[in-house]
């Protein structure tokens, strides 16, 4: 029996094509309806013992290993180090589409629910969905959240698929001569340094990929340290433009990545306005809890 041959080629195949082609095309309402019958269907045939066992054996469900305070604390750290911008609590789901069609990811990567929504796969998402809707004049919009976000994808074994970020954006319009983007690329470094130092950070780096040349040079009076970083693959084609930059940090030991940022075409996108900018940038929170 060839591998076409196998459960999931008898499920797709049917009459007029796959059964995924005929769900894909139905309209958002009747699609709802029918995964939500059909959880309903599959809930009904389990058992409480059933719930418990999956419970004990799913990445996804089960609590974080980190002990709450130290969690909390973080946050709370790098909230406070962030007063220019906005708190902001958002919602753990996000409209299904989100994270491919604005951010450019792989759907693949994020957890669909059954009523055209997904669940939050990173707070600089949901913060640029929640800058669009502000965006007005030439004011610039900062919006800062920490957020337990879900990653569909296996990274390591033993690791769990959820956990906390840090995440803060900026967005405003082109002013001309970079001058957005230079301001505001300086001021999210500085947030990240603030962040990690008010933690305790004995050391924080910059390691700077500069993917426009026009951008060469932004990060060069920035009171942070600074590498350059050619070779990252991560966050190019797309995701990043212009420049895009990971965060180090060491508490006392080697130094150790803790976060990202960049320009990121996501507002453009939303609003249909080709003088929009982002720049986004966020810190592991349970990454810097384990370096504590």
């Amino acid at each position: 029996m060839g591998h076409d041959d196998g459960p999931g080629h008898r499920v797709l195949a049917g009459p007029g094509g796959t059964a995924a082609d005929v769900l894909a095309g139905l309209p958002g309402a009747d699609l709802t309806t029918v995964q939500l019958e059909v959880a309903r269907r599959r809930a009904a045939r389990l058992s409480a013992a059933d719930v418990r066992r999956r419970y004990g054996t799913d990445r996804f469900v089960g609590p974080s290993p980190l002990p709450f305070a130290l969690l909390r604390r973080v946050e709370d750290t790098l909230l406070a180090a962030a007063p220019a911008f906005e708190p902001v609590t958002l919602a753990p789901l996000t409209p299904l589409g989100t994270h491919s069609v604005v951010t450019g990811l792989a759907q693949h990567r994020v957890v669909p629910t059954g009523r055209g929504t997904e669940v939050a796969a990173d707070p600089t998402t949901g913060l640029a969905l929640e800058a669009a809707v502000r965006r007005s004049g030439t004011g610039a919009v900062r919006l800062a959240a920490v957020q337990r976000v879900v990653r569909a994808q296996q990274v390591a074994a033993g690791l769990f698929a959820h956990f906390s970020l840090f995440g803060a954006v900026t967005a405003g319009r082109d002013t001309g001569n970079l001058a957005f983007e230079r301001q505001h690329v300086t001021e999210h470094a500085r947030l990240m340094a603030a962040g990690c130092r008010a933690l305790g950070a004995t050391e924080v780096e910059l390691a700077v990929t500069v993917l426009d040349p026009r951008f060469a040079g932004l990060l060069d009076d920035v009171d942070v340290p600074i590498r350059p970083y050619p070779d990252r693959e991560g966050g190019r084609g797309g995701y990043y433009e212009g420049l895009c930059f990971k965060v180090y940090a060491s508490f006392g030991g080697e130094l150790a990545e803790v976060g990202d940022g960049g320009f990121t075409p996501w507002t453009r996108r939303l609003l249909g306005n080709a003088k929009e900018r982002l720049m986004t940038s966020g810190l592991g929170v349970d990454r810097l809890a384990t370096l504590l």
